[in-house]
């Protein structure tokens, strides 16, 4: 039997609430609504670069965006130390995009899956105004901004889902 992704639901995030639920409710939208995006495609579905020449592909947005949850929550906010990308690496800054492989579909959708649930783990009891140094900019960053920052790193990549999935079987939607 061939794999396939599995169903996703969505929860709409909250019209009503305090801040840090209305961030919190608006990223797991955009989690789960980039799983939506996948429910169903097989491997080599997730695999397929549906826009030559570029290497995007829904596979390697998952796998970009498992990379961008370990690096702003748990290596950057959280200050955890001896983790690296799981993708990418400083001789293949694209690894997440360019060595996406249908075979690693299954795994791949898992891990982004783990360190989602990890990310949220890590945040639990820190506070909006808790700040940290970036170590690239020099910047003091605040977790708000950082959720603020992942809501729109996932609509972005959920617009090129949702092309790339209208692309891969014409399947449409939110």
């Amino acid at each position: 039997m061939t794999w396939t992704a599995p169903d996703q639901s969505r929860t709409d995030p909250p019209t009503v609430a305090g801040e840090r639920a209305a961030l919190e409710g608006w990223l797991d939208y955009h989690r789960s609504t980039l799983l939506a995006k996948c429910q169903g495609l097989t491997g080599e579905e997730l695999a397929q670069r549906a826009v030559p020449p570029s290497s995007l592909s829904l596979l390697g947005l998952v796998r970009h965006m498992t990379d961008v949850e370990r690096a702003w929550f748990r290596i950057r906010s959280a200050g955890e130390t001896g983790l690296v990308s799981r993708y990418s690496t400083g001789e293949f800054p694209d690894g997440d995009f360019d060595f996406a492989e249908p075979s690693g579909a299954e795994a791949d959708l898992a891990a982004y899956q783990e360190e989602c649930a990890l990310a949220r783990a890590v945040m639990v009891g820190r506070a909006l105004d808790d700040t940290f140094v970036h170590s690239r900019y020099g910047a003091t960053i605040d977790l708000r901004w950082v959720y603020l920052h992942m809501i729109e790193e996932y609509a972005r990549h959920n617009g090129h889902a949702d092309l790339l999935r209208e692309r891969i079987d014409g399947v449409t939607g939110d």
